[in-house]
């Protein structure tokens, strides 16, 4: 009784006792009507079939004639009426299950990162395992790993000097970018965008002691300095994650140009402001070469390439042929012997203007005091000059090569002859 008068509490009856005297009234307290639940929401009336199965699918199960489980005082309909109606929130699925999976999946996630991040290093593990690069060096450095791909080596079964150079040219643009100075165009910066400035490279000097390999992983740092009063310098040096040594160094000159008139322009104080912070005072990584570049044309070199032209996939987003191309050029020209007896040891490259997409040019080398290429594991190291230019005769790179013996196994070798190497 007691169960039933708090029930009867919760849920009044719709009707006064018979015996209370009561009228039934429209506005009595906890009177609802059919058509409202107990939320004031309109409910609507479910048709006499589906409210017959509800029923017969909710029905207490019997026990020798006796209904179980319904406490009395309740009839059939009373029990079904105490269901919530069924509206859009009730009927939606049960996600229960899926936040369930999803968390799991988060929580496995960020245990496996935590024991990653917490597992102890081993001291040949890289500091830059995804290649992201990082600031180092209070700031004024910037290191970036590379593993040697197997589409980045050639018929030396080492990495080509183009290779090289494009991890160079990555670093140093991804230099300027991690500093926050990187707005459209190849590393110009706000200021530069502002008035059309971008950077073009006047003068490149390479020493490589060694070529990697496939699979090594190189670690290139670069910095920049400055260079007179409307230059700047950067330099890279590139070592061997793995034992240290020093691969390659280069450095190189860089001045401003005026994207819309293809003029060189001093550097705006603005554009220094941003750019001078991040200077580092020190010399290069290579002395400067100021040796003076002889001209070349077809009756003074000794090799000579023409009809050479650039393809669409040869300029940069500043629409012009990537520097790093000139390089193959060059090499287009040198005679055979050399590309297959020697590697390249180092190289002084002076750029004297641009090559746009419809230059058709010509490659032109000289190999210095004669030695004869024929006799090259008599004579060890071997300099050439070089001159690329248009049709028309105007220089577009001058440059001077350096090549030695290629090695077989650490060993000075050319064509399987022994060489003494300096």
């Amino acid at each position: 009784m007691m169960a039933a008068a708090a029930t009867g509490a919760l849920f009044p009856a719709s009707n006064p006792p018979p015996d209370s005297g009561a009228k039934t009234s429209g506005n009595l307290a906890g009177s609802l009507p059919g058509s409202i639940d107990a939320r004031g929401l309109n409910v609507k009336k479910p048709a006499f079939g589906s409210l017959q199965a509800k029923a017969n699918a909710q029905a207490p199960p019997k026990v020798n004639g006796t209904k179980v489980g319904v406490m009395d005082g309740f009839k059939d309909d009373e029990v079904i009426s105490s269901h919530h109606p069924r509206t859009f929130i009730n009927q939606l699925p049960d996600w229960s299950m899926l936040l369930a999976a999803i968390t799991t999946i988060f929580l496995a996630a960020e245990k496996q990162w935590m024991m990653l991040d917490w597992k102890p290093k081993r001291p040949d593990m890289l500091a830059d395992p995804f290649g992201l690069g990082q600031i180092v060096q209070d700031g004024f450095v910037f290191r970036q790993n590379f593993s040697i791909r197997s589409y980045e080596i050639g018929a030396d079964r080492t990495a080509s000097i183009e290779t090289m150079m494009n991890h160079l040219q990555e670093t140093a643009l991804n230099h300027v970018k991690s500093a926050g100075l990187m707005h459209g165009g190849f590393g110009s910066t706000p200021e530069m965008s502002k008035r059309n400035l971008i950077w073009v490279v006047t003068k490149m000097q390479v020493v490589v002691d060694r070529y990697p390999t496939w699979g090594d992983v190189v670690q290139v740092d670069t910095w920049v300095a400055a260079s007179g009063k409307n230059g700047m310098r950067r330099d890279w040096l590139v070592r061997d994650s793995t034992t240290g040594d020093v691969l390659m160094r280069a450095s190189s000159l860089w001045v401003m140009m005026n994207k819309e008139t293809r003029r060189l322009s001093k550097i705006p104080e603005e554009a220094r402001a941003e750019i001078e912070g991040y200077f580092v005072d020190s010399p290069p990584v290579i002395d400067d070469d100021n040796r003076k570049l002889p001209k070349l044309d077809e009756t003074t070199a000794d090799y000579v390439r023409t009809g050479l032209t650039p393809r669409w996939s040869d300029l940069d987003v500043n629409q012009h042929v990537n520097n790093v191309k000139y390089i193959g050029w060059i090499l287009e020209s040198a005679p055979m012997q050399i590309l297959e007896g020697c590697e390249l040891a180092a190289m002084t490259l002076e750029y004297r203007r641009e090559c746009r997409r419809d230059s058709v040019l010509q490659s032109l080398t000289s190999v210095l005091e004669d030695k004869g290429v024929d006799n090259l594991a008599l004579f060890g190291n071997v300099e050439c000059q070089h001159v690329l230019r248009l049709e028309n005769g105007g220089e577009v790179v001058k440059g001077r090569t350096e090549w030695r013996p290629k090695r077989v196994n650490g060993i000075g070798s050319l064509g399987g002859f022994p060489t003494d190497v300096a």
